[in-house]
């Protein structure tokens, strides 16, 4: 085993895949950040709320008013640097710590593409991105290096497989594969799309692309992974992300997928498209590059190695809880669970004062944005967050000795309403933790699978 490991470790590959990987990951992040500036959403989602749902245990990562558009342009700058490969390994470091602020700021915002965006940008921290067509090498041309180790491609490789592997255990539930839910919701409100809108309007549509979903996820990382497949594989990338693109607002998430899936192919493809690229811009070919740097390599492996099997355990973590996972969504988020459920909820607090015995009913509209009110209506943990923070308000206006309560329903793919959350809890008294949460009353009904 440690002859093997240690042969693996000393193949090398060409440092042109790596460079066109890095080339289009910030092209997507710059495009990601004008787009989001643009549209006004860090007014709407970072400046205009009162209130922001934090994370548990980064309480103290908030939006920084005004000052919060300097994030974003921040991450803009460095998306060009990472582009170019100019300062590639601070620009990297700003970005990821940025980004990473950005998406810890208020989980309201919750996406697993912005968990992939963050994922990649760590990978990247600790690999020589900048070795092979970069500013770094023309300016600096001891950096330019022809050839890596193997390992520097392979830990993405290995982060997409994750990904997509994943996303397709966790389609295989009754819910998905039974009931074709939520698609069946989602696909006819797309009626108005050219051809596609009286397709999906038809059940079996439905069903074909809640299976194909599962199958595509579940065998795509093998079809890129196999050489005479890969072709094919790359095209099934292309087609299946411009649709959910068609159908589904999920941003620049479809073309992110599309560029990363590029990894896969062999040095032979990307040396090619850094030759047709230096053609387009007129740049000399670098001299001398160098050879293999037999640079201490145990603490990035150490890193990496740790990180992906954290990736590999995290999704698991869901079985430590008994109650079922779509409804209480503990252990939910960060597993690659993507687009699987359609939840409604309605959510009704009441204040009481037990050392006068008043109570009054809290208007939601008061402290959240309308967003901000749909996620809190469906996820235990924001319900909590935001008794607390009522608690606290109303504290600080005099008022002593306040209990907090919810009357909430909630619906899940399809099914009707039901009683959400415990209405005899002092949710003000519950403390939020990694713990099993009591006060969510149990589903009438039995989702099986993943």
């Amino acid at each position: 085993m440690k002859s093997f490991l240690n042969t693996y470790l000393d193949k090398n590959i060409k440092t042109a895949n790596l460079a066109v990987f890095r080339i289009f990951f910030g092209l997507m992040m710059f495009y990601s950040a004008i787009r989001f500036i643009s549209y006004g959403w860090v007014e709407k989602l970072y400046i205009q709320p009162k209130f922001f749902f934090s994370y548990y245990g980064f309480e103290w990562i908030k939006p920084l008013g005004n000052y919060t558009y300097l994030l974003f342009i921040v991450c803009l700058i460095t998306s060009v640097l990472i582009t170019i490969g100019y300062k590639y390994k601070p620009s990297i470091i700003i970005f990821f710590l940025c980004f990473t602020y950005i998406e810890l700021m208020d989980k309201t915002t919750y996406l697993n593409h912005y968990y992939f965006v963050s994922c990649l940008s760590f990978l990247l921290l600790f690999l020589p991105a900048n070795r092979r067509f970069s500013l770094d090498a023309y300016l600096d041309n001891s950096l330019n290096q022809e050839y890596i180790p193997k390992w520097n491609v392979d830990c993405i490789k290995v982060m997409l497989f994750i990904v997509y592997f994943y996303a397709g255990l966790a389609k295989l539930n009754s819910d998905w594969l039974v009931e074709a839910m939520p698609l069946k919701i989602w696909l006819p409100s797309n009626y108005d799309l050219p051809v596609l809108g009286s397709w999906l309007q038809k059940e079996w549509v439905h069903y074909a692309f809640s299976w194909g979903g599962a199958l595509y996820d579940l065998m795509i990382p093998f079809l890129l992974l196999y050489k005479p497949t890969r072709w094919f594989g790359f095209f099934m990338v292309v087609v299946f992300h411009v649709l959910t693109r068609i159908l589904f607002p999920i941003g620049v998430f479809p073309f992110v997928m599309i560029v990363s899936a590029l990894i896969f192919f062999d040095s032979d493809f990307h040396e090619k498209l850094i030759n047709k690229a230096s053609e387009l811009l007129k740049l000399k070919p670098l001299k001398n590059a160098a050879v293999v740097r037999k640079s201490p390599r145990k603490i990035p492996l150490l890193i990496i190695g740790l990180f992906l099997l954290l990736q590999l355990l995290l999704p698991w973590r869901y079985l430590l809880y008994e109650k079922e996972l779509f409804w209480t969504e503990e252990g939910y988020r960060f597993s690659w669970r993507v687009m699987l459920m359609e939840k409604a909820g309605y959510a009704q607090f009441k204040v009481v004062d037990s050392a006068t015995g008043k109570s009054f009913l809290i208007d939601n509209n008061d402290f959240l944005s309308s967003f901000q009110e749909k996620q809190m209506s469906t996820q235990p943990d924001f319900i909590l967050q935001y008794a607390h923070y009522l608690a606290d308000h109303f504290s600080e206006n005099g008022s002593k000795n306040i209990e907090v309560y919810v009357e909430s329903y909630v619906a899940i793919n399809g099914r009707l309403s039901q009683p959400y959350i415990d209405p005899k809890v002092d949710l003000a008294k519950e403390k939020d933790s990694f713990a099993p949460k009591k006060w969510i009353l149990n589903f009438n009904d039995d989702i099986k699978g993943l």
